[in-house]
């Protein structure tokens, strides 16, 4: 499949693979970029209120990527929206490439955090959520995208106990679930949110409508996270 990389192209969801494709190289952690690829495209298709006009806007939503260790799909979907040029991505992970193995928020347009160290993005977020509130704005939502992995790490915990109690009703988390943690959570991943005060749901991570209606619930008063199973990882 062959991509163009006109800059006034429009792309839609049926480009991505064709996006992806252009990114080769080694290290490119292709079950974890690929397993962010819907929920991504329908947090910025259909839900995430930015815009590549809208960078430096208070009133933006944040998008942090807490699963930045596989990258991929994330920088598809932001050249298929605009905030940087397609023929960027051939160059994916060279040493004179904004596109690492890891996202830089300094060098990729639309990029909120550099992340890809496990367990970082969530607490982030919470900060992130105080600090919009504290400033007054109570309009943003800020979301986060970690892997299950993540939750092995005791920094999520302590994020997640924290924003239940303190009403951060404008975070918003997604966990895609690809059975790569190393430890069960007693009673799913959600139950482990929904003990600490968060509004859950579990939908199919490939299934675009029932993202979104997840993604738009309402939850009032509280953080809400959705999490969205896909394919086990070694499948």
């Amino acid at each position: 499949m062959t991509i163009a990389t006109d800059h006034s192209r429009t792309y839609g969801y049926d480009d991505l693979p064709g996006l992806m494709s252009l990114m080769t190289g080694d290290e490119k952690h292709g079950p974890a970029a690929t397993s962010t690829l819907d929920v991504l495209w329908v947090l910025y298709d259909r839900v995430l209120r930015v815009a590549p006009e809208r960078r430096a806007d208070p009133g933006r939503d944040r998008f942090l990527l807490s699963k930045g260790h596989g990258p991929m799909a994330y920088y598809a979907v932001l050249a298929a929206k605009g905030f940087l040029p397609a023929d960027w991505l051939p160059g994916f992970g060279s040493y004179d490439s904004p596109l690492g193995h890891h996202p830089d928020r300094v060098l990729v347009p639309g990029a909120e955090i550099g992340s890809g160290s496990l367990g970082h993005g969530l607490p982030i977020a919470v900060g992130s959520a105080l600090g919009l509130r504290a400033q007054g704005l109570h309009d943003p939502a800020v979301w986060v995208l970690i892997g299950d992995a993540e939750l092995d790490e005791g920094s999520n915990h302590e994020a997640i106990a924290f924003a239940g109690p303190a009403g951060l009703e404008r975070l918003h988390t997604v966990v895609i679930d690809n059975s790569s943690a190393s430890h069960a959570r007693p009673g799913g991943i959600a139950a482990r949110f929904e003990a600490a005060g968060w509004s859950a749901v579990t939908v199919d991570g490939r299934d675009h409508e029932a993202l979104h209606a997840a993604f738009t619930a309402a939850h009032p008063g509280r953080p809400h996270v959705v999490v969205a199973r896909v394919e086990p990882k070694n499948a």
